[in-house]
């Protein structure tokens, strides 16, 4: 579904206008990783690792500095992403739908669910009446496990599990074919961890859909996903199955970021 080929970004080193030119520091240094249609893929490191941004690359909210990010639709007609413009891009990041780690910043305390919702599909360039975008919203905020009387309340009537969940939703209202999950869990209770979790398998189920996690916990990676790659200093260092790389890990790095899992005695 996604084949991303030697994907770079870097930033000068040094900023000013006597600021020598030519020193890059590489956020992310020639990733290559693909996606296969329905299955949900981990990326996993440290904070820093620049797993944030090549998720933030994929829909464009980064620009790449260099490298490829191919989209094959069911028909296997491509979309170079990377070259993408106006409504070819319009419509990319509706097949691509970004779910942000904070809720609470991310969705405008000032509007109602029912408008975050339905405002989701219609900048996305959907040519779809009202009425069917508030049918779709009731039928997603009750998918996501809320009730449609929460439409009309505010973000900040909620916690914060549930205020992911109603990000889902949003992600949710454009129909899209790939979730990329920016540490959706890491700020939430462990309880409400495993309620979201469950959740994203749910709708992977239900609704077919394709998954790039991001996360910094190798438990969650282990229990989601079908594959992970781990990331360093912007770097892909090893890939393949969750359960083989956690039970035998092959780079030292792996292998360090599995010592560091404190151990309750």
């Amino acid at each position: 579904m996604l084949e991303v080929k030697d994907l770079t970004k870097h930033y000068s080193l040094h900023s000013g206008f006597f600021a020598p030119i030519g020193e890059f520091v590489y956020a992310v240094n020639g990733v290559s990783f693909q996606l296969k249609r329905g299955e949900i893929y981990g990326l996993v490191g440290e904070s820093g690792s620049g797993k944030t941004t090549i998720a933030r690359m994929l829909v464009r909210l980064v620009e790449p500095t260099s490298g490829k990010i191919l989209y094959f639709d069911q028909n296997n007609s491509v979309l170079d992403v990377t070259q993408a413009k106006n409504r070819e891009l319009k419509t990319w990041r509706g097949l691509a739908r970004y779910i942000f780690q904070d809720p609470a910043r991310s969705l405008n305390p000032r509007q109602t669910i029912n408008d975050i919702l339905i405002q989701a599909a219609m900048y996305n360039g959907q040519a779809i009446k009202r009425e069917q975008l508030q049918e779709r919203a009731k039928d997603l905020i009750l998918r996501v496990g809320l009730r449609i009387d929460d439409l009309n309340r505010r973000p900040a009537d909620f916690s914060g599990g549930q205020r992911q969940r109603i990000s889902i939703a949003r992600a949710l209202m454009s129909e899209p074919e790939l979730l990329i999950c920016d540490e959706v869990v890491s700020a939430l209770d462990v309880s409400i961890q495993a309620q979201i979790l469950r959740l994203l398998l749910e709708l992977r189920s239900s609704l077919g859909l394709t998954m790039i996690f991001i996360a910094h916990d190798l438990a969650v990676v282990h229990y989601l996903c079908d594959r992970v790659g781990v990331i360093y200093e912007g770097k892909m260092l090893e890939e393949g199955d969750p359960r083989l790389i956690l039970n035998s890990p092959q780079h030292p790095y792996t292998q360090r970021l599995l010592a560091s899992i404190p151990v309750i005695d």
